[in-house]
């Protein structure tokens, strides 16, 4: 088909050449004659080549198809065979679920019998709970209500004892033997001086309890004296003890009160007493909450009279406001409108070292934390350090 319109070859020679001349000029002249011949038979064979492309590409769909088509088969076959399952396990739980609906409600019976029964076991103890608790606080209510007309009965009968005490000592005060001394005026003349220290400093029981440290210091002693004595509870404790003491203080009323208890007690100026006695005159001096009111000038002159007037091995028991302890700023040492200035323990130490008396030991007394419970939440070290004791004792002997 290609070779249509072209001149067949010939052997060579010059025949064959005219020949072939000859037919070429006859094809170019019938040229016009078969193109489209030619163009005809070219657009057939591309159809023919486009129709076999078409049907090899519908094989290869057909294929895809087939495959598709088991692949499908494949799939429904697997769903076929697990719904068959699914259908199997419904089967079997339609078959046992009446039998599981009768235990279940078998076991709901049960747990609402113990539930029910639970309940009215926590009503029981609930009730028997809270009339427990109302005992427990009627009995509270009681407690305090009777803690509180004790008090209150303390309290009138402190009133009365310390008016009875006033009223028996105003006249014993207003004669002259017991006048101030040198007819000074004494240093609480504006209110009750015994009524406050009632009050703030406690009750005569209590301070005699924390007086007893020193009983071992003083016991067998011959001659104690306790500057400052006040309402005698430490000459008291010395008379128990079998030991001689007598006291001195500034304010009449608290000599008369002393003297109405059988102690030895004249009114009189610890400087101008201690001056007038003689050296060694005392085996043991005790000085309980006075050195506080003193002018910081004139302390060291009262350590060092005292401590001329101690006897050899004699004892020293000064008490005093601990200002280590950061809680009697705020609660005690300012209540007294008298005190002056508080006094660190090294510099009592050092004072008396300076007059000759040695082997010194500091006592810290009265725990902050028991008066002022919130305390005990700080941590121990620190608590130790800046709320300690509210007082503290410095004891020694002459050297």
């Amino acid at each position: 088909m290609a070779s249509i319109g072209t001149v067949n070859p010939r052997p060579g020679g010059p025949l064959n050449a005219l020949v072939q001349t000859w037919k070429g000029l006859v094809a170019r002249v019938l040229d016009w004659h078969v193109r489209e011949q030619v163009v005809f038979n070219r657009k057939v064979v591309e159809c023919m080549d486009r129709a076999l492309e078409a049907l090899n590409e519908s094989n290869r769909a057909l294929t895809e198809l087939a495959a598709w088509i088991t692949a499908t088969q494949e799939s429904l076959a697997g769903h076929a065979a697990a719904t068959q399952a699914q259908a199997e396990e419904l089967n079997d739980i339609r078959t046992h679920w009446s039998e599981w609906r009768a235990g279940w409600e078998d076991k709901l019976n049960q747990n609402e019998v113990q539930f029910l029964r639970s309940v009215a076991e926590l009503r029981s103890a609930f009730q028997q709970e809270v009339q427990s608790q109302h005992g427990d606080f009627t009995a509270a209510l009681a407690k305090a209500a009777e803690h509180m007309r004790l008090e209150s009965e303390r309290l009138i009968h402190t009133e009365l004892r310390l008016l009875r005490q006033r009223v028996e000592i105003r006249p014993a005060v207003q004669g002259s033997a017991l006048q101030s001394p040198e007819g000074k005026a004494e240093p609480y003349p504006t209110f009750d001086y015994g009524r406050f220290a009632e009050r703030f400093r406690g009750t005569e029981e209590y301070v005699k309890t924390g007086q007893r440290i020193y009983l071992p210091y003083f016991t067998g002693r011959k001659n104690v004296l306790d500057i400052g004595c006040g309402r005698g509870e430490f000459l008291e404790m010395m008379r128990a003890a079998g030991v001689a003491a007598r006291g001195i203080d500034l304010s009449a009323e608290s000599v008369a009160l002393c003297r109405k208890k059988g102690l030895e007690a004249e009114a009189a100026d610890l400087f101008e007493y201690l001056a007038a006695q003689p050296e060694a005159a005392f085996d043991g001096i005790f000085c309980g909450q006075v050195v506080e009111h003193l002018p910081p000038e004139r302390l060291p002159e009262m350590i060092r009279l005292a401590a001329s007037r101690l006897a050899r091995d004699g004892v020293i028991a000064i008490e005093t406001p601990n200002p280590e302890c950061l809680a009697i700023f705020a609660t005690h040492f300012y209540l007294d409108p008298t005190h002056t200035r508080p006094i660190p323990h090294p510099l009592l130490m050092f004072y008396l070292e300076e007059f000759g008396v040695g082997g010194l030991e500091v006592k810290r007394l009265a725990p902050a934390v028991e008066s002022m419970p919130s305390l005990a939440t700080l941590p121990a070290e620190f608590r130790e350090a800046f709320f300690g004791g509210l007082d503290y004792a410095v004891i020694g002997k002459k050297l």
